[in-house]
């Protein structure tokens, strides 16, 4: 997926829940679970209980905080077991498991609505959303993840084990060694294993974000509630400079000429090289971005990804938006390679979970969930009309570049709809008509990993009689 942040309900045993999760991760603790009555058609909320991380895209209940588990030991039994009782923050789940099932939605319809399905450059489209919003998510869930800290070093090192884990998983699963539905066969040549990916791009911004949590923040709250988030000006410092350095990078180097080239496999000659002509500073077009240079100096032509967006602009396909020959006239830079999830482009990327960051923080010190609401609106609206104005005076909202204008677009879109989900979620206690989302937010990289990087589908089609045409998926049309 192109891709993609990043909290468990309720009165279940958590631990045996998830003792059989793909990756196992260790604890933090959250404050804001919620208990939901409705009186007179009235949202009655009481709030204040503890959650913790399972991994970087899923949260979970705390069991294992020393100091809060010395805590409980002191509370009596019949306290103890109404604490554990009282469902928790749910609109988170429900934002992740929407974002997978809006994943998949794209992911399995985009090739035939491509209307939905990325954009072949400048613009937005439904799939494009995807990735803030997981990003988004990601950052909300650290807010929570590491509101108390009694040791930074430790809980750094835990957070570098996660963010490593699911760089390695994105790798495997991405780098080329599930080769597809349409084919057999089972790994990839290291020259051109592809390097970055969603879950790459995903323990990125965990790390850094994570990184930013732990040790640039204030260690007291004082004064009111908008001072306390005064702790957190460091971290927007991070921001400001994230932002300066992509937009100096973007605007600012020289791209020069360059070229690449493409195997034939229908017979023994040389590959194609292809020449694109650049020379040029500033331009976010497909062909002279810094984006692209920068990946192809760093990761090498090789490693990147080899089906790139730009593909189905007109210049490039005679069925944009969708992908299709190429027209006569096609420019030399059509069928080279461009990674969505490259280097620079993570740099907004980055920005985007320390948004979400901020969002955890309004949790963590606004108790009053009208405080919350009003505060988040207010944050949201003004990165929305941000981005459409930066777009509308030339600096356009782009996904494959993630241009300063699409992270204020697209982080201002998380952040709205995440404020719709807890009002209806945890505020009016609307839960049981979410309980699909809910219940795939729980399992979002399970879900993830099975069907959006094709291992279920893969696994079916290797079981097969005496024939491999002769599978599961063939039986229901699928991979013919």
């Amino acid at each position: 997926m192109g891709m993609y942040e990043p909290i468990k309900g309720g009165e279940d045993d958590f631990e045996t829940r998830n003792r059989n999760s793909l990756m196992r991760i260790d604890n933090g603790d959250v404050e804001s679970a919620i208990q939901i009555s409705n009186t007179n058609n009235a949202c009655t909320v009481i709030m204040n209980k503890e959650v913790e991380e399972k991994d970087p895209l899923v949260l979970s209940p705390s069991n294992s905080n020393k100091h809060h588990h010395h805590h409980r030991h002191n509370q009596p039994p019949q306290q103890q077991r109404q604490q554990q009782r009282q469902p928790r923050l749910v609109s988170l789940d429900v934002f992740r498991g929407l974002t997978v099932a809006l994943m998949i939605l794209v992911d399995d319809v985009g090739g035939l609505v491509p209307a939905i399905n990325h954009s072949p450059w400048n613009g937005l489209t439904l799939a494009d959303l995807v990735m803030p919003f997981f990003l988004f998510i990601v950052g909300v869930a650290l807010g929570l993840t590491y509101k108390k800290l009694s040791c930074r070093t430790s809980a750094t090192k835990k957070a570098t084990l996660r963010a490593l884990k699911l760089l390695l998983v994105g790798i495997v699963l991405q780098g080329g060694f599930f080769h597809g539905i349409n084919n057999l066969t089972y790994g990839v040549d290291i020259r051109l294993m592809r390097l970055m990916g969603v879950l790459q791009r995903i323990a990125l911004a965990y790390i850094v974000a994570a990184a930013c949590e732990i040790w640039l923040k204030g260690e007291d709250d004082t004064g009111t509630k908008l001072l306390a988030l005064k702790k957190y000006r460091f971290q927007w410092v991070v921001v400001l400079v994230l932002s300066v350095i992509y937009l100096s990078l973007l605007y600012g180097l020289y791209v020069p000429d360059w070229e690449y080239q493409i195997p034939v496999e229908t017979s023994s000659s040389a590959p194609k090289i292809f020449s694109v002509k650049c020379g040029t500073r500033g331009n976010t077009g497909p062909a002279c971005n810094a984006v692209g240079m920068i990946d192809r100096k760093v990761l090498g032509i090789r490693h990147l990804y080899l089906k790139p967006v730009y593909a189905r602009t007109k210049q490039c396909s005679i069925n944009s938006p969708d992908y299709g020959p190429l027209p006569s006239d096609a420019p030399s830079w059509c069928q080279a390679p461009f990674d969505p999830e490259g280097i620079l482009s993570s740099v907004m990327a980055i920005t985007t979970c320390l948004v979400g960051l901020h969002y955890g923080h309004i949790i963590v010190h606004f108790k009053d969930h009208w405080d919350r609401i009003l505060h988040w609106t207010i944050v949201s609206s003004c990165l929305v009309v941000l981005g459409l104005g930066l777009d509308f005076f030339g600096m356009h909202i782009n996904k494959a570049l993630y241009t300063f204008s699409y992270m204020c677009v697209t982080g201002g879109a998380a952040g709205l709809l995440f404020t719709a989900i807890y009002v209806m979620v945890d505020v009016c206690g609307f839960r049981r008509v979410n309980m699909v989302f809910e219940w795939m937010g729980k399992h979002a990289l399970m879900i993830y990993v099975l069907a959006a990087c094709n291992v279920l589908p893969v696994m079916l089609q290797g079981f097969y009689w005496k024939q491999p045409q002769n599978n599961i998926l063939s039986l229901i049309g699928i991979g013919k």
